[in-house]
């Protein structure tokens, strides 16, 4: 008998407004969290690791300035604060600085075009990346994409991230799928997006700390900084075009089983790492 009245209390105060309104609120959230496509490039571990990389091979005298800009290894504590602002009204339109989405089968000379050519569509990385670089050099920028009177140490944080972002496959991917968010595959066994594998997944998989990854992969790959060094900005951005055509020609014979999937691409995406903070190193090294 006190069964039976216990649940019929517990009926009655689901069915109350005050429940309906949790429950409602509560189905709003799933709903919202499965039909959000993920755009941060590398994920907060992996804006961390290149900024390490990048602060390791800073001269000592840029290492002072950024220093006194940001804080004492403040690039790598502010690494992700573009993402985080995505969303606030201080850089409305940053939203789209974070990529420059390309289209497959292009020649060489097409995509190392749009280095300088910006791409009326898909984004406006290399642009405002362009103007950060005049402006932090003490420049006049052309106001393009850039709001006016920006603060040098969000300058700052915007180079680091956007370096980074530079050299994020999934961020100088395919238009028509929106940098890989609209490729849909399995990650053992949960269902995810081909641009979170390279944002997140791939670097989660290793097990390590921003710190002990960036360690790693200096102690790994550090015979190829001078090359790295060298390179100019049309090789690299060819390189990091190859490479994603590459990745999406993976996945039309990819077997589905997600060990195969590391296996193949876990150092390339290392290497990617890598690179991406020596040439953020060499970039204000040449700034600061």
């Amino acid at each position: 008998m006190r069964i039976s009245k216990k649940i019929r209390i517990f009926a009655l105060d689901f069915n109350s407004d005050f429940m309906k309104r949790i429950v409602f609120l509560l189905l709003a959230a799933l709903c919202l969290s499965l039909y959000s496509l993920p755009t941060l490039a590398w994920g907060q571990e992996g804006h961390r690791i290149i900024a390490k990389i990048a602060y390791d091979n800073l001269k000592q005298g840029t290492r002072k300035r950024v220093d006194k800009i940001l804080g004492k290894q403040g690039i790598i504590y502010y690494a992700n604060w573009p993402d985080e602002i995505k969303s606030d009204t201080i850089y409305p339109t940053s939203y789209d600085w974070h990529f420059q989405d390309f289209n497959g089968g292009m020649t060489d000379s097409a995509v190392v075009a749009a280095l300088t050519d910006y791409p009326k569509e898909g984004g406006n990385l290399f642009r405002v990346m362009d103007e950060l670089i005049v402006m932090a050099k003490g420049g006049k920028a052309n106001g393009e994409g850039i709001v006016p009177g920006m603060p040098e140490a969000d300058m700052l944080k915007f180079i680091v991230h956007l370096t980074g972002d530079r050299f994020c496959p999934m961020h100088t991917a395919h238009m028509d799928d929106l940098g890989g968010n609209r490729v849909k595959m399995k990650w053992f066994g949960r269902d995810t997006r081909l641009h979170t594998v390279w944002d997140t997944n791939l670097i989660e998989s290793q097990g390590y700390s921003y710190a002990e990854y960036a360690q790693m992969l200096e102690h790994t790959y550090g015979y190829l900084k001078k090359d790295i060094m060298a390179r100019t900005e049309e090789e690299l951005l060819l390189n990091n075009y190859h490479f994603t055509e590459a990745i999406y020609a993976y996945q039309a014979t990819w077997d589905g089983n997600t060990y195969h999937y590391i296996y193949r691409w876990h150092q390339p995406m290392e290497k990617q790492l890598y690179i991406a903070g020596i040439r953020l190193a060499k970039l204000l090294n040449s700034i600061y």
